[in-house]
């Protein structure tokens, strides 16, 4: 029997309580508040459950076991953990004294079939038009930043953009916790490590980073941006490692770019203000900007804006290429909204026709120049 069996076989056994909610697939996120409260996200939205563990003794066991699985400890010294469940599934923990009310558990299940970007059009998540758009702008290697607070689908989204990557291309997938699998056949997966109780053997998605530029990258993809590891991302993207992707948590186009300045500033290099910000605006091409409504529980794709470049009074510079525009519910329920293009044209509108890529533009011509237009 394999250590993966072994393991499998054991964490299963710990998480027995809450095993019908691993099983269900319509629970996408499952919400331990202490051993006696349980709640669950169904299609967005939050409920509460009759299930408990037997108690919080019960709840630790099965926390330290999944600690074991990943290779990392969680005790009072560090107190939170986050880690992966054999299928794939992202973990967090936090035990007491930290936690108040006892140990609390979140897991956002991993889908057995990864969303497509066909799938996301399906369940109106973007228009045909928005994801031909971004399809191309991949191809084009525009370095692209997923935007959205949390719960907002930004991996998912991240995964199913990955998909418009040419399989010929090698891609470094880093991570904090590994999540995304993309289905190029060549595709390296990094994780960081946490240092054991001795502050040995830790690996942060800086020095993943740094060691990927050494691997021959064709793309490399970021699976979050949050800490320096920023200012190493802005600075492959404009020296030589264009079409990254990455998310970022922020509510809006502009704060995802702010937010990118200020974890550049958290690198142990010291860099003026200015010039975190002239790199973040010479780097990020696109941000996509993703929301969830609660009157539905929907995720959509809210704006897609382009950035280019910094003002004369040195701000971001930012156009809106696609909009979601809101027309009420409809008599299912759910929200009747369509994400629209603006009629603006990208700054980088002729490179499709210049790199003969006409042949994928079906349904976004009208965000294209053509062969012979100025």
């Amino acid at each position: 029997m394999s250590r993966e069996a072994i393991f499998e076989a054991s964490v299963e056994y710990f998480l027995a309580p809450i095993g019908e909610l691993l099983q269900d697939d319509t629970v996408t996120e499952i919400m331990v508040n202490g051993h006696a409260e349980i709640f669950v996200e169904r299609r967005g939205r939050i409920e509460t459950t009759n299930i408990q563990f037997a108690s919080e003794d019960a709840l630790l066991s099965a926390v330290h076991n999944i600690a074991q699985w990943v290779g990392r400890e969680i005790d009072a010294d560090r107190p939170v953990l986050d880690a992966r469940l054999p299928n794939g599934s992202r973990v967090n923990a936090i035990i007491p004294p930290s936690s108040r009310r006892g140990t609390c558990l979140t897991i956002r299940k991993f889908s057995r079939n990864a969303l497509s970007m066909q799938d996301l059009v399906r369940f109106g998540s973007l228009s045909p038009q928005a994801r031909e758009f971004l399809e191309i702008c991949v191809r084009l290697r525009k370095n692209i930043l997923v935007s959205g607070g949390t719960g907002t689908g930004k991996t998912v989204f991240l995964g199913a953009l990955t998909a418009a990557i040419p399989e010929e291309e090698r891609i470094i997938v880093i991570e904090d916790t590994s999540e995304l699998r993309l289905h190029q056949q060549h595709c390296v997966y990094l994780e960081a490590q946490q240092p054991d109780s001795f502050g040995r053997g830790g690996l942060s998605v800086r020095q993943l980073f740094i060691n990927s530029l050494r691997m021959r990258p064709d793309r490399i993809i970021v699976g979050e941006v949050r800490s320096g590891e920023a200012l190493d991302l802005i600075q492959s993207m404009i020296s030589g490692h264009a079409g990254s992707l990455s998310t970022v948590h922020a509510n809006t186009a502009r704060d995802a770019l702010i937010r990118m300045e200020t974890l550049s500033l958290m690198s142990d290099v010291e860099i003026p203000i200015y010039v975190a910000r002239a790199q973040v605006a010479s780097a990020i091409n696109l941000v996509v900007q993703l929301s969830r409504f609660s009157e539905d529980g929907s995720r959509k794709v809210t704006r897609i804006s382009e950035a280019f470049g910094l003002d004369e009074n040195n701000q971001y510079q930012l156009q809106d290429l696609f909009v979601c525009q809101l027309r009420g519910k409809k008599d299912d329920g759910m929200l009747d909204a369509e994400l629209a293009p603006t009629g603006i044209r990208p700054k980088f509108a002729t490179e499709a026709a210049e790199q003969g890529l006409d042949e994928y533009i079906r349904h976004s011509a009208a965000l294209w120049s053509q062969q012979g237009e100025k």
